[in-house]
């Protein structure tokens, strides 16, 4: 063996220097210790959410919740907390129901495109061939006298409801409120958006609502507003059936979305979940009404609102999601074609709707990491008014469903929740 001091060690000394100096730093990354997974998820930091969520409810920020997490189809998360009606000490449990709001229009928006797919009608078509009244829209503009009524540029369009484009608000803006109201739209319907208490059908509230103006002219701005509660009448007319008839016998009930209506079967009743509020830091049980409990059992069950009226789960809602998220095919069906969905989860609207969030026909995109948190570029989702949430991140093949009833929420627990999962996935695809 050679002595420390001979050339012969020296020189292989100083080759080893070499060598570790001109390695690159990932090979010199000691192995990562191991860490229990589910699906690339580290389950000690999935057990951080159990305690957020838990301590959520202690503190009374949240009644109770559902999460769910999928990752290429496989269970990731699943967590039923806290209270489902919380003074009849209803447990939460992940088969209830929650009134998922906004979250209405991502299925109202896919009825459309299958009528697209069967040339009943195109993105170009306007609105008038199925709505009259909404052959002459006009549009309400500040001046400095106060507000004129103008016409529209051009008419709306298929293309313009589905991406929100239309100029067409909730009729809560201070210029055309006092219109709206006594047409029992804007602040006569809930917030604006709620019309599962009135006794006439969609279509005749839409109807109304093309002779009143709106806020901005067709394709000029991102307005959030009844666009897709007139896609939902467009349906009925271009499919000859009732809208609640078309997405059960063309898209839930052949998923197997046994949970999902417009109004809860009465038998069901005590599955829906009660409304909170937390307007002060702690939930208190919100009133009866449009803008508490609402008519989703009890109420006339009329009208089919596409863009706000529906009740569902989270494993409900979730394969619609798995749906969207393999192309529009699910067990062997083909429910919208792959080039459909990726106009659906593709930002059409420049932007419009904002310089890192882009907006699809239905969902909204994600077009910069760090925009929508730790979500993928490409993941597409929206949320309802009612505090639930959902998102699919195609890059990591995640689905993720939270939902809650908290009107209005007044609480960061959906934001704390999507930022502790992504924190949990340390088999990350998209950081590769």
């Amino acid at each position: 063996m050679p002595r420390a001091s001979s050339p012969l060690l020296r020189g292989a000394i100083a080759l080893a220097a070499v060598v570790l100096a001109t390695t690159p730093l990932r090979a010199q990354r000691a192995p990562r210790p191991a860490t229990a997974l589910r699906h690339g998820f580290a389950l000690d930091r999935l057990a951080r959410i159990d305690s957020m969520l838990d301590a959520a409810v202690a503190k009374e920020e949240i009644a109770g919740a559902v999460a769910l997490v999928l990752r290429d189809d496989q269970v990731v998360y699943e967590r039923a907390v806290g209270w489902s009606d919380r003074e009849a000490q209803r447990r939460m449990t992940p088969d209830a129901v929650f009134r998922i709001a906004s979250q209405s229009k991502a299925l109202t928006s896919a009825a459309v495109l299958m009528l697209l797919e069967e040339g009943r009608l195109t993105l170009a078509t306007p609105a008038s061939r199925f709505l009259p009244s909404f052959a002459r829209t006009t549009v309400a503009t500040r001046t400095d006298s106060g507000v004129a009524i103008v016409p529209a540029k051009r008419p709306i369009t298929i293309r313009d409801l589905l991406t929100h484009t239309a100029g067409i608000s909730y009729g809560t803006d201070a210029s055309v409120r006092a219109r709206y109201e006594p047409m029992g739209l804007g602040p006569a319907a809930g917030f604006g958006w709620y019309t599962a208490d009135k006794t006439e059908p969609i279509c005749a509230t839409m109807d109304k609502l093309g002779a009143l103006p709106f806020v901005a002219q067709p394709g000029e701005a991102w307005v959030y507003g009844y666009n897709t509660d007139i896609l939902g009448c467009i349906v009925e007319r271009a499919s000859g059936v009732p809208l609640d008839a078309f997405l059960r016998t063309r898209i839930t009930q052949p998923l197997g979305m046994r949970d999902t209506h417009f109004f809860l079967p009465i038998a069901q009743r005590d599955r829906l979940v009660a409304v909170y509020a937390n307007d002060s830091g702690r939930v208190r049980r919100a009133a009866d009404g449009a803008r508490g409990q609402g008519h989703y059992v009890d109420g006339p069950r009329v009208s089919f609102a596409g863009g706000a009226g529906i009740v569902s789960t989270a494993r409900d809602y979730a394969r619609f999601l798995q749906m969207i998220a393999h192309g529009g095919r699910w067990n062997g069906r083909q429910y919208l074609a792959p080039h459909t969905v990726a106009l659906m989860t593709t930002n059409q609207v420049g932007t419009l709707h904002g310089t890192t969030t882009g907006f699809g026909l239905g969902f909204e995109t994600t077009e910069r990491y760090g925009a929508t948190g730790s979500s993928s570029v490409g993941t597409f989702g929206w949320a309802g008014a009612y505090g639930s949430n959902y998102k699919v991140d195609p890059a990591e093949g995640l689905v993720i469903v939270f939902m809650i009833n908290q009107l209005p929420s007044g609480t960061d627990v959906v934001g704390r929740f999507q930022t502790m999962l992504y924190s949990a996935l340390v088999d990350a695809r998209a950081m590769r």
